[in-house]
Formats: C-alpha cells, structure tokens, sequence
C-alpha cells in the first residue's frame, strides 16, 4: 500500500523526497503588482476619500441657509447630522462584513452610488417635505460607511511595511483636507449661485469621476496579498463573527484605543459642525457682522474655519506620524502616547478659544488653530455627534448674544471630553505591548506554529521519543 500524503513519516511532509513519496505542497504564486500601478491605486483611493469626507461637512458649510430654507432650529439641524453618523455607524459593520467575503471593488462602487445618489436627489426637495432631506443624509451616511471601512484595506492589500505606513498616512491627510474643503466649497458655490443646494449638485460630477477611475485603475487585491499570506489563510479556519467580537472584547488596548478615539469623534465632530455658526455668532456679537434674516447668508467663517482646517489638518498629520515614528525607535507605546499629549494639549486650547471668542475674536482664532492642529495629529475615524443649544437658549431671553452664548456654554464640555480622550489613550500604552505580541503569535495549525513546533523539537532532542 502507498503512504497517503499528509500523514507523517517516512515520505510524508516531514521525510524526503524519494521514489514513490509524495511530493512537497506547492505553495501558490504570490500575488503581485507593477508598483507605479500600486501608486496609480493609491492615488484614486485618495482622491475618493477626498470627496467622502467633504460630503461629511459639506452641510456645515451652507448651515444658516439650510436652517432658513427648512425653517429648523439648532437642535433639529444637529439632528442631520446625527441622522447621518447613526446610519453610518449602524452601515459600517455590514459593509465590513461584506467587503471581507465580497468583492471590494464591487462594494466600494456600490457605496459611492449610494452616496452620490442620496446627495443629489436631496437638493431637490421642497421646504415642505424637511423630512426627506434628513433621509437622504442618512443614505448619504450608509455610502459613506462603505468607503471609510473598505478602502484602508484595499491599500493595506497593496503595500508592506513602511511603504504601507506612508500610504496610509498620506490616505488620512485627506481626512481634513476634504473636510476643510467641504467648507470650502458649500461657502464658495454659495458666493457664486446664490443657492445653496447647487453645492449639493457639483459635487456629483466629481464622484462620478472618482467612481470611473475606481473602475478602471484599481485593482481587487486578494486579502493578504501584499504579505503573502495566502498559506496561513490556508493553514487556519476563518473565525465567526461573533468569535471576532468576542476577542476584540478581551484586547485591552483595542478598547481604550476605541474609546479615545470615540472621545476625539466627540470633539471633532461637535467643532466641525458648530464652529462655522459658533463664529458667524460671535462676529454678531462683536459688531462685524449683520445678522441672517433672508438668504443666502454671507458667512465668511465657513471659508476662513476651511481653509484652516486644510492647513492644520496637513501639518496635524505629517506632524503626528513623524513624531510616532521617531519615538517608536526608543518607545514602543509612542503611537498611544502621541495620541495622549495631543489631546491632552488640545483640550485648554479648545476651552481657552471658545471662552475667548466673546472678547478677543482674534486670539480666539489663534487658540482654535492650534487645538485643531492637536486634534489632526492623531486624526482617525470621524463621526457627529449632536450638540443642541436649543435647550439653553430656551431659559433665556431671545437675543443674538444669548445666542451666542448658548452655543458657547455647550461646546465647553469638549474641552473635558478631550482630555477624557487622552486619558484612554495613556492606558493603551499600558496594554499595547502585550496585545501586539499575542496578534503576532501564529494560530494553531498555520504553517509558521507547524514551524516553530518542529524547531522546537529539534532544539531540545530528548522531547523526540527514540524509535523503537
């Protein structure tokens, strides 16, 4: 009788390779890529998160005018916001799912459709129907969701190591960039049409741009690619979802980590949405600027806050990752750590620009700046949260500084938020050393723990029972 393959022995995987033996497992061809075609993906993928995360605030832009379109108030205006990181929130883990058992490619197209598609047919509704533009941010939200899950992958897929670090770090530079260039351009098309909802129909033509250049110049790695893992893909089972849920629940650094940056998304998301307003306010207040009544409404802040925010967003994050990078050479933990004292500077500089701007409108700028370049240096996954003054406002008399300092007095617990933020990112670092040497033991059953067991036994001989 012949020795069957796959079991040990003499012409078994571990034995020779004579007559009669069963050959040695091939293993299959690694999946590769011209490099500059690799670049050509990576710039598309930007390109596209650009036009993601300007659909984010592109509504914060034109506020005041979509507040006097509708008619709604502070706390219902929180709500598109609210409405529209809720169904991302709820969209993500179903777009993971499928993007992991799925095409990619097919999911990220599928998501920029969506998005593209809910964001025009929204500048076409009436004042009356107020409840059908919340739903289309909400769709917009569910697009969204598709992309800022997938596309970090894809570029995972088609890069290693630093060259994979750089990749990705330049992929999160368009994070404040698009956001800031959402400002932006809501403010400019504004000036030029007088219509706010024309921001609403440019922005189309450039997704569909982005959607045909995804189409033709980026590729579907298979998962792994980039590491030439498909030989421990192979060795070992994939894991269910809810065995994945359960372990993320025992990674004590992937918690804390999870929780600062919920506490920065707090932040950033409140400021990004408010601040526009928050100015245009307080320049009311001062005396340099009239009053909204009748569109559209001249806010000047909205392109000033953008413009900013594209600036410090850039320097936030080149900022952030060099420093990271030169720490880890002594420091391990220096991605938590630079995470911490970032937040934890940016938190006085927030309460200091926001308690300022009722006397000393330029400082408070000054103060601004700078806690957004703290906030981009460890700039992640951005999400709204609402943040209503409506319920101050209402114990006080109506008026413009009233207004104003409703508005003040709800951003301010920002400030301790974001030190909150710092604190969780402080007690990463004390967890993420272990956390990173438990992910990078092999599984049971991969090629490499079948490695190790073997050099193990060769190591210590009197583990190796004698033959009889």
């Amino acid at each position: 009788m012949s020795t069957e393959c796959g079991e040990p022995g003499p012409g078994g995987p571990l034995g020779g390779s004579g007559p009669g033996q069963c050959p040695p497992p091939t293993a299959s061809t690694p999946w590769s890529l011209p490099r500059w075609r690799a670049c050509v993906a990576a710039a598309v993928l930007c390109y596209i998160n650009l036009l993601n995360y300007m659909n984010w605030f592109i509504v914060a832009g034109v506020l005041l005018d979509v507040q006097n379109f509708f008619h709604i108030s502070d706390s219902n205006a929180g709500l598109l916001q609210t409405v529209f990181i809720c169904c991302l929130l709820l969209s993500a883990p179903v777009f993971g799912y499928l993007g992991d058992r799925h095409s990619r490619k097919a999911t990220l197209s599928f998501g920029i459709l969506l998005w593209s598609g809910a964001g025009l047919s929204g500048s076409f509704i009436s004042p009356q129907h107020s409840w059908l533009f919340f739903l289309s941010r909400g769709v917009v939200g569910m697009g969204s969701a598709s992309y800022s899950t997938i596309a970090p992958t894809v570029l995972g897929d088609l890069f290693v190591r630093d060259q994979r670090t750089r990749v990705l770090a330049i992929f999160y530079i368009f994070i404040p960039v698009g956001s800031g260039l959402g400002y932006v351009l809501g403010s400019a098309v504004l000036q030029l049409t007088g219509d706010w909802r024309w921001t609403f129909r440019v922005m189309p033509c450039l997704e569909v741009t982005g959607l045909i250049l995804l189409l033709t110049l980026v590729p579907d790695p298979p998962r792994g690619a980039a590491d030439k893992q498909e030989e421990a893909a192979m060795g070992a089972g994939r894991s269910s979802w809810c065995e994945d849920v359960r372990y993320l629940g025992t990674n004590w650094s992937f918690v804390w980590s999870t929780l600062g940056v919920t506490a920065m998304a707090f932040v950033t998301g409140a400021l990004s949405f408010w601040v526009p307003k928050f100015l245009f306010e307080a320049r009311v207040v001062h005396g340099l600027q009239l009053p909204c009544i009748t569109d559209p409404c001249s806010n000047q802040d909205s392109l000033i806050f953008g413009s900013l925010t594209v600036v410090t967003g850039i320097i936030g994050v080149v900022l952030g990752a060099e420093a990271s990078r030169r720490f880890k050479r002594v420091n391990p933990r220096a991605e938590p750590l630079v995470c911490a004292c970032s937040l934890l500077a940016a938190a006085p500089c927030l309460y200091l620009a926001l308690l300022l701007a009722r006397t000393t409108f330029t400082v408070s700028y000054v103060f601004l700046a700078l806690g957004e370049l703290l906030l981009s240096c460890n700039w992640a996954v951005v999400a709204e949260i609402l943040l209503v003054s409506s319920a101050l406002r209402a114990r006080r008399p109506d008026s413009y500084l009233q207004r104003f300092l409703s508005l003040q007095h709800s951003f301010l617990c920002c400030a301790f938020v974001i030190a909150l933020g710092g604190g969780c990112f402080l007690l990463t670092a004390l967890h993420l050393e272990r956390d990173q040497t438990q992910a990078r033991r092999p599984s049971p059953g991969t090629p490499d723990s079948t490695k190790e067991e073997s050099q193990a036994l060769l190591s210590h001989p009197r583990a190796v029972p004698e033959a009889p």
